[in-house]
């Protein structure tokens, strides 16, 4: 199965931006759907941005207009860029296939802080 790193996170200020990376170990050029999660203390694990193979995404309506979520087979990688971060946005980021995230597999994820 492929293996997968997120890096990008950290702290930054309302307003900032901030790019998420998620390296695979192999390529993600078969993978139908990639998505990116986020989960903060007290709530769900939420969906914020998916892709598919044909670059068709989707986002949740909170962060419409402000996420771009985009992929790079060449690179194994899928990335995430986070625009006009509101302290709501606060959360640990985590990439997932949909079929690993249906099985409820999950890497490390990347912490994201949004200061007021």
């Amino acid at each position: 199965q492929v293996q997968l790193v997120e890096s990008g996170g950290g702290p930054v200020q309302a307003g900032g931006s901030l790019r998420l990376s998620c390296a695979a170990s192999r390529s993600i050029s078969s993978v139908n759907v990639m998505g990116w999660y986020r989960q903060a203390p007290g709530k769900q694990r939420e969906k914020v941005a998916s892709i598919t193979s044909g670059d068709r995404t989707n986002y949740v309506d909170s962060v419409k207009g402000r996420f771009t979520i985009s992929r790079d087979n060449a690179k194994n990688t899928v990335y995430l860029q986070m625009n006009s971060l509101k302290p709501d946005d606060t959360a640990v980021y985590y990439c997932n296939p949909n079929s690993r995230a249906d099985i409820g597999f999950w890497g490390q994820g990347t912490q994201v802080t949004v200061s007021s």
